[in-house]
């Protein structure tokens, strides 16, 4: 972690803490301090040198032959403020450069308000930019199939939600039947701080990044042919207005007995929490299991005993029990849509 800040490679920065808990050190013992690590005396030689060149260690005085380490409040200080003066020479460089493209921007054409991007690597390279360069927001569609990359393999998302950009999205529930989406990794999206919610359908694959830019794959096939860049202009306004529409209508995800509100929280598990959850997404018995990976059968007990809680006798009037009586915190879920409830009375196993 200290080499990412400060610029100094791992072995540096490993040599540098080995060094602070020592008086002093010579060659030979910086090589044996690191020796777990196969660091040679050339390795520990280059490495103090190095260190003395960052103004993070210095010779001892009457013998040359020992460093001392710098006190890391004064170099580390140091290095801190040259890179902090670094990143605010970038930002403005940054803003300058915004100015420049808004006012090129304002000249466009109706035809450049869209650009074509073509091939698999370079709309991978583009989904991953956007992302890397998100400041506020991320609002994204997902739908089957996977194109660029799967949620497992999205280490952009990942790294913008750790630096604070609020991501929202909306999952079609296909693939929680699916286990393209697992419920695991909606739980450890929810707990980094993204927004994650379920519709019956998702119109198409798209990514907004700070209200600004939208990326949208070219075919909802499976292969990835290209996808289109929409800059600022009513097509970009429209496809936020769809999103916001669909965000409004969807289902958020029920994580646990955190999001349930009065007596029955403390009247269910977390286990039942996720079964009720699910079923509120719009999965059906079958789905559920497979998403816990427990067996039919146990879903089928859990829902017949939140079904004896609630007082109704059937799959549907327990959803909307549970979403309308108080059983549900604001914003953990909402009431399943009608086409929501005519599907679930169709696909439902029976109780047995």
């Amino acid at each position: 972690m200290l080499g990412d800040v400060l610029g100094l490679t791992p072995d540096e920065a490993l040599a540098y803490s080995e060094l602070v808990a020592m008086p002093s050190a010579s060659v030979a013992d910086m090589a044996t301090a690191l020796s777990t690590f196969g660091t040679s005396l050339g390795d520990a030689h280059r490495l103090l040198r190095r260190l003395e060149e960052h103004g993070l260690a210095s010779r001892i005085t009457g013998d040359e032959r020992r460093f001392a380490a710098a006190p890391p409040a004064i170099a580390l200080g140091a290095l801190l403020a040259r890179r902090q003066d670094e990143v605010r020479h970038a930002e403005l460089e940054l803003n300058r450069l915004e100015e420049v493209y808004r006012v090129s921007a304002a000249g466009r054409g109706p035809t450049d308000v869209v650009d074509v991007i073509r091939g698999d690597d370079a709309v991978r390279h583009r989904f991953e930019q956007l992302q890397l360069g998100a400041r506020e927001s991320v609002d994204a569609f997902v739908r089957p199939p996977v194109i660029v990359t799967s949620s497992q393999e999205n280490s952009a998302e990942d790294k913008a939600v750790a630096r604070g950009v609020q991501y929202r999205v909306v999952v079609e529930r296909s693939m929680l039947e699916s286990q393209d989406v697992t419920v695991d990794e909606a739980v450890e999206a929810t707990e980094a701080g993204e927004e994650v919610r379920f519709a019956d359908g998702v119109p198409l694959k798209l990514m907004v990044v700070d209200r600004q830019l939208a990326l949208m794959p070219l075919t909802s096939s499976g292969d990835v042919v290209g996808a289109l860049l929409v800059r600022e202009s009513t097509l970009l306004d429209a496809l936020l207005a769809l999103f916001e529409n669909v965000w409004d209508r969807a289902t958020p995800m029920l994580m646990g007995t955190s999001g349930l509100a009065g007596d029955v929280a403390q009247q269910v598990d977390d286990e039942d929490a996720r079964v009720l959850g699910l079923m509120l997404a719009g999965l059906t018995d079958q789905a559920v299991a497979k998403q816990l990976g427990t067996s039919l059968r146990t879903v089928q007990r859990r829902v017949r005993a939140l079904m004896d809680l609630a007082g109704v006798e059937t799959r549907v009037q327990l959803g909307w029990h549970a979403a309308t009586s108080g059983w549900v915190r604001p914003g953990a879920a909402g009431p399943p849509a009608a086409d929501d409830v005519e599907r679930d009375v169709a696909a439902s196993a029976p109780m047995t």
